[in-house]
């Protein structure tokens, strides 16, 4: 099961699905819908889950494609699918049609870029760090290397951790702060002394808006709170299970 976003379902040369948990062979904590090559599930229930991801998608198997993703703002430009290893990077672009780009998240927000006139699509991976250090812009800077221009690029935000759920401990909003003071406004009191509550899709949202984009939608899904749909890294650490699957969201090109 896939969710779409109106703002690139309209466009005819492009695909793209906000998958959830929903739809897969894995099972007990990955249940069922799992994409994450770096879970702890059998990587056998895992690439039956990609090939049925990538089957909604209308590419190959193989054409389904992730990187290592390690809270940067590293963005690659795909061509193909990888020779040896995944690099690691969280965004990525392409101007390939039948490249599928595949972020995968469990709290993080999970952004989907397209500059359909110029037929160059990006995916990023955007948990505070990267956020913070540039993962969007540097996906929006790979997307121009390959044509795209920014006042032309639509990105939506998929299903992300919001802030109601997002608690957090005073050394996270110092840093935030001591990069911009600003910063401050996306951050409420928590019930806790000296925490707060973190809004994570309104910094991505900021930030992309500073960016130049031509339009940014956030979704507005929440990871945490809604555990049919969609796993939690947050949700599984308060439980202290030992593991979490991965949503995918994912975009291409059509040929």
């Amino acid at each position: 099961m896939f969710i779409e976003a109106p703002e690139l379902a309209c466009y005819p040369n492009l695909h793209h699905a906000f998958f959830t948990r929903q739809g897969g062979v894995s099972e007990g904590i990955y249940a069922s819908l799992n994409g994450g090559l770096g879970s702890s599930d059998d990587p056998a229930k895992v690439a039956e889950n990609r090939r049925r991801m990538a089957e909604d998608l209308n590419v190959a198997p193989n054409a389904l494609i992730s990187v290592h993703q390690i809270h940067s703002p590293d963005a690659v430009i795909v061509e193909g699918p990888w020779a040896a290893e995944r690099p690691k990077a969280d965004g990525m672009a392409t101007a390939v049609p039948g490249i599928a780009l595949g972020i995968t998240t469990a709290d993080c927000g999970p952004i989907l870029f397209a500059d359909p006139h110029a037929g160059v699509i990006g995916a990023a991976h955007a948990g505070w760090r990267g956020a913070l250090t540039g993962v969007l812009e540097g996906t929006i800077e790979a997307m121009e290397r390959l044509g795209a221009k920014r006042e032309q690029i639509v990105a939506v935000l998929g299903p992300t951790i919001s802030q109601a759920a997002y608690e957090v401990g005073p050394d996270f909003v110092t840093r935030f702060t001591d990069a911009d003071a600003g910063y401050r406004r996306f951050f409420e009191p928590s019930e806790r002394a000296d925490h707060a509550m973190f809004d994570l899709p309104g910094f991505i949202g900021t930030r992309l808006e500073a960016a130049g984009i031509a339009e940014f939608t956030n979704l507005g899904l929440c990871t945490y709170s809604n555990e049919d749909y969609f796993f939690s890294y947050r949700r599984t650490t308060h439980r202290n299970e030992p593991d979490y699957g991965r949503l995918i969201s994912a975009i291409t090109l059509t040929p």
